[in-house]
C-alpha cells in the first residue's frame, strides 16, 4: 500500500516536472515572438509619425519574420531575445517610442542623428537592463530625469535641447557609468557636487551649455573632462591635480576661470591635450609644463598670461600645436618661437605684435604645417622666407598691415592649402607663380590695393575652390582660364583624408568663419551655431572633401551633398565681358561679380552652375536675361540690380521656390509684367525699383521720372523734383551706404543743395567700398502675403 502512494506520489512529481519543463519552453519560444510584436508595434508607430522618407526600418517583417534579421536589431548570442535597436540617422522624426521597457532585455538603443522631439518618456526609466542609451543630435527637450538605469555604462545626450539642473540624473544613474556626453544642450546649475558618486567614469563631456558656479574637484580621476563654453567661474584649486592624475584630455576653455594655472598640473603626466583657451588666466606660464612629455596640444590662447615663454616648453618633443593667440603680448615677437623645430601648428594672432618675424627665425619652422600670424600689426614687405617652410600647409597673415607687393616666392609652397592675405596694404600684381600651386584650396586677398589684370595662371589651381579678390583695384577682363580653378581637387582632399587629424582650438574657428565668407548663403547659417565642436566638424569635412553643403543637380530638384565653392571678384574695376567658358565652373555655388564694370550679355552658359548666390550687380551687362538662369532650382539670392538689361522680363524666373532675395531694380529698359502670383509675388516694391517698362497690379512701383542712381547723368535743364521726393532719394541713401552718409544727405535738403550736385556725385559712392565693404544685400522674400 505505502508502495503504491510512493509510485503516485513519484508520478505527481513527474507529471509536474513535465509540465514546468513544458512551460519554461514555452514562455522562452514565446520570448522572442513577443519581443517581435513589441518591434512591430514599434514600426506602426514609427511609420504614423514618419509618412515619407522613412527610414530601413519600414523593411521589417518584408523579407522574414524573424526580428533578429532585421536592420538594426540586435539579439542575444542564443536568438532568443532583442537586446538591441540601433536606428541612428533614420530620418526619424516625432516623440520617443513610449514602450521600450516591454524589450525585457533591452541593453542597447541607439536613435542619434534624428529629429525627436518631446520628452523622454518615463517609461525609458523601466529599461532596467540598459547599458549603452544614446539620443544624440536630435531635438529632445525638457529636464533630465533618468532615475531607473542603473545599469547604464554609457549615455550620449549631446546635441539636443534638454535643460535645467543635471541633479535629477546625477548621482542617481552613477553605479557602473563609464561615459557620460551632455554637451552642446541647454543646461544650467553647478557641477561641482553631482558627480562625486561616479566612481567608474571615466569621460565626462559638459560642454556648450550653461552650468556655473565653481569646477567639480574630482576631475583628476577621469580620461577626459570638457567643461568648455560655459560660465564656470573661480580659481582652479591646486588639490584638483592629485598625484594619481589620469588625464589624458583637459578642457576647460571658453569660460570665466581666473587666476594662476597651478603648478601641480605637472601631476598629470599623460595629459596629452590642455586647452585653457578663452578664460581670464593670468600670470607666468607654468614652467612645470615641460615635464609633461606626453603634452602633444597646448592652447592657452585668449588670456592674460606674461609674454615670457618657458625654456621648458622647447623639450616638448611630442608638442605639435601651441596656441597662444590674443595673450596682448605687443612689441616684438618672441626670438623662443624661432626654436620649436617640434612644432606642426603655431598660432599667435591677436598679440598686437609689430616687428620681429625675421630676427625670431621662425621661418626656419620646417617642420610646421599651419602658421597663423592675423590680427597683428606687422607691417613692411611680406617675408619671402617663408618659403623655406616647405612643409606650410596653412599661412594666415591677414589682418595686419603689410605693404608692397606678393612674393613670388610663396608659388614654391607646393603643399600649401590655405593662403590668407586679406586686409593688408599690398600692391601690385598678384603673382603669377600662385598657379602653381596645385593644392591651394583657398586663396583669399580680398581688401588690399592689388593692381593689374588677374593672371591666366590661377587657373592651374586645380584645387582652388575658394577665391576672394574682393576690394581691391583689379582690372582688365575675366580671363577665360579662371574658369578651370576647383576643376579637379580630388588628391588634395584624398591626401587629407590620410593624414592625421590635428588637434583643433577656438582660434581654428575664427578662421573657419573668416575663409567660408559666412556673410552670404549657403554658408551663413553655419554662423549662428557654430560652437567649437560643429566648428572643428565643418573644418574636417571641407579639408577631406566630404559633402557639408547642399547643392542642386542641373535641371532637377534632386539635391546632393557635397562641397561647394565660392568666386569672389567684387569691387574691382574688371571690365569686359564674361566668358561662356564660366559655365565649367561644376563646383561653384556662389557668384560675386558685382561693382565691377563688366559690360556686353551674360552668358547663358551660367544657367549649368548649381548656384545657390549670383549677384552681378552694380555693372553694365547688357541684353537679355537668360531665361537659362530659371534652371538654377537652388538659387536663393538673385542680384542683377543696376545694370542695362533690356527686353522683356523672364517670368519663368517665378520658378525659383527657393529664392528668398531677389533685386531687378534700375535696369530701364526691362519691359513686361511681374508676376501677381509666385515668388516673384512675395517681394516689395525695393526689388523693381526704377524700371517704368515693369508693370505689377500689386506693386506701386518708382516714379518712372526718377532716374537711376547709378546712371551717373546729369539732371536735365529746367528739370525740378519735390521736396518731398528728394527727401525719398535721402532715406533710400541711407539704407544703402549707412547712417553717416544718410544724415548728410538730410542735411543736403534741410539747406537745399542744388539736385544736380547729388546727381553728378553719386559715383562717389563707389570710391567708399574700398574703404569697407558695404553690405549689398537685395530685399528679403516673404515680406508679402498673396
Amino acid at each position: 500500500m505505502f508502495q503504491g502512494k510512493a509510485n503516485t506520489w513519484c508520478s505527481t512529481v513527474v507529471l509536474m516536472f513535465l509540465i514546468l519543463i513544458t512551460a519554461f519552453i514555452t514562455v522562452s519560444g514565446n520570448s522572442l515572438n513577443t519581443d517581435r510584436e513589441i518591434l512591430l508595434n514599434l514600426k506602426s508607430f514609427l511609420e504614423n509619425q514618419n509618412r515619407v522618407n522613412r527610414g530601413r526600418y519600414s523593411g521589417w517583417n518584408r523579407w522574414t519574420s524573424n526580428p533578429c534579421e532585421w536592420h538594426g536589431i540586435m539579439c542575444s548570442p542564443d536568438m532568443e531575445r532583442v537586446t538591441g535597436i540601433n536606428l541612428s540617422d533614420s530620418k526619424i522624426s516625432g516623440e520617443m517610442f513610449n514602450n521600450f521597457s516591454a524589450l525585457t532585455q533591452l541593453h542597447h538603443l541607439d536613435f542619434s542623428r534624428n529629429t525627436l522631439k518631446g520628452l523622454i518618456p518615463d517609461d525609458l526609466n523601466r529599461c532596467h537592463n540598459l547599458v549603452y542609451l544614446n539620443l544624440s543630435h536630435n531635438i529632445l527637450g525638457g529636464e533630465l530625469k533618468l532615475t531607473g538605469l542603473a545599469r547604464l555604462e554609457k549615455l550620449d545626450l549631446s546635441t539636443n535641447r534638454f535643460h535645467g539642473e543635471v541633479k535629477f540624473s546625477f548621482p542617481a544613474i552613477c553605479n557602473r557609468l563609464v561615459v557620460a556626453n551632455l554637451s552642446m544642450n541647454n543646461f544650467i546649475g553647478r557641477i561641482d557636487t553631482y558627480f562625486d558618486g561616479c566612481l567608474n567614469l571615466m569621460y565626462l563631456d559638459l560642454s556648450s551649455n550653461k552650468f556655473t558656479g565653481n569646477i567639480w574637484t574630482g576631475f583628476s580621476r577621469l580620461v577626459e573632462f570638457s567643461v568648455s563654453e560655459n560660465r564656470v567661474s573661480g580659481l582652479i584649486p591646486a588639490s584638483s591635480f592629485s598625484d594619481n592624475c589620469n588625464l589624458k584630455g583637459l578642457d576647460l576653455s571658453v569660460n570665466m576661470f581666473h587666476g594662476e594655472v597651478p603648478r601641480e598640473i605637472s601631476n598629470c603626466k599623460k595629459l596629452v591635450m590642455l586647452n585653457l583657451w578663452g578664460n581670464k588666466f593670468s600670470g607666468p606660464i607654468p614652467s612645470e609644463l615641460g615635464s609633461i612629455s606626453t603634452l602633444e596640444g597646448l592652447l592657452l590662447g585668449n588670456n592674460e598670461f606674461s609674454r615670457v615663454i618657458p625654456e621648458s616648453l622647447l623639450y616638448l618633443n611630442n608638442l605639435a600645436v601651441l596656441d597662444l593667440s590674443y595673450n596682448n603680448f605687443g612689441g616684438r615677437l618672441q626670438e623662443i618661437f624661432g626654436r620649436f623645430r617640434q612644432l606642426k601648428s603655431l598660432v599667435l594672432q591677436g598679440n598686437s605684435y609689430i616687428d620681429g618675424l625675421s630676427s625670431s627665425g621662425i621661418h626656419k619652422l620646417t617642420n610646421i604645417s599651419r602658421l597663423d600670424l592675423s590680427y597683428n600689426n606687422f607691417s613692411g614687405h611680406l617675408p619671402a622666407e617663408f618659403s623655406e617652410m616647405v612643409g606650410l600647409k596653412f599661412l594666415i597673415l591677414a589682418y595686419n598691415q603689410f605693404t608692397g607687393p606678393i612674393p613670388p616666392q610663396y608659388g614654391d609652397l607646393s603643399q600649401l592649402q590655405a593662403l590668407d592675405l586679406s586686409f593688408n596694404r599690398l600692391i601690385r600684381s598678384i603673382p603669377p607663380s600662385i598657379g602653381s600651386l596645385r593644392s591651394l584650396l583657398w586663396l583669399m586677398l580680398a581688401n588690399n590695393s592689388l593692381t593689374g589684370e588677374i593672371p591666366g595662371e590661377l587657373g592651374n589651381c586645380s584645387s582652388l575652390l575658394w577665391l576672394n579678390l574682393a576690394n581691391n583695384q583689379l582690372s582688365g577682363r575675366f580671363p577665360p582660364e579662371l574658369a578651370n580653378i576647383g576643376r579637379n581637387p580630388t588628391l588634395t582632399f584624398e591626401s587629407n583624408r590620410r593624414s592625421n587629424v590635428m588637434i583643433a582650438g577656438p582660434s581654428d574657428c575664427l578662421v573657419t568663419k573668416r575663409l567660408l565668407t559666412m556673410d552670404y548663403s549657403p554658408f551663413g547659417f553655419i554662423y549662428t551655431i557654430l560652437t567649437r565642436k560643429i566648428c572643428k566638424n565643418v573644418w574636417d569635412q571641407l579639408l577631406q572633401g566630404y559633402g557639408f553643403f547642399q547643392v542642386c543637380v542641373k535641371g532637377s530638384p534632386v539635391r546632393k551633398y557635397r562641397v561647394s565653392g565660392y568666386l569672389q571678384l567684387s569691387g574691382n574695376q574688371l571690365t569686359g565681358e564674361v566668358p561662356s567658358d564660366i559655365g565649367k565652373m561644376q563646383h561653384f555655388s556662389v557668384l560675386h561679380l558685382s561693382y565691377n564694370q563688366f559690360n556686353g550679355e551674360l552668358p547663358v552658359e551660367i544657367g549649368n552652375l548649381p548656384l545657390v548666390v549670383l549677384n552681378i550687380s552694380w555693372n553694365k551687362f547688357s541684353g537679355q536675361i537668360p531665361r537659362e538662369i530659371g534652371n538654377l532650382n537652388c538659387l536663393q539670392n538673385l542680384d542683377l540690380s543696376h545694370n542695362n538689361f533690356s527686353g522683356i522680363f523672364p517670368t519663368n524666373l517665378n520658378c525659383l521656390n527657393e529664392l528668398s532675395k531677389f533685386n531687378i531694380s534700375f535696369n530701364p529698359q526691362i519691359a513686361g509684367q511681374i508676376p501677381n502670383i509666385g515668388q516673384l509675388a512675395t517681394f516689395e516694391e525695393e526689388s523693381y525699383l526704377g524700371n517704368p517698362l515693369l508693370h505689377s497690379r500689386l506693386l506701386k512701383l518708382q516714379d518712372p521720372t526718377v532716374p537711376p542712381l547709378n546712371s551717373g547723368k546729369q539732371a536735365l535743364p529746367g528739370e525740378e523734383e519735390s521736396e518731398d521726393g528728394f527727401w525719398w532719394k535721402a532715406l533710400l541713401m541711407e539704407y544703402g551706404c549707412g547712417m553717416a552718409f544718410g544724415m548728410v544727405m538730410l542735411c543736403i535738403c534741410v539747406v537745399k543743395v542744388e539736385p544736380k550736385w547729388v546727381v553728378n556725385n553719386v559715383e562717389g559712392l563707389h570710391q567708399l567700398k574700398a574703404v569697407r565693404p558695404w553690405k549689398k544685400n537685395g530685399s528679403r522674400g516673404g515680406g508679402r502675403t498673396i
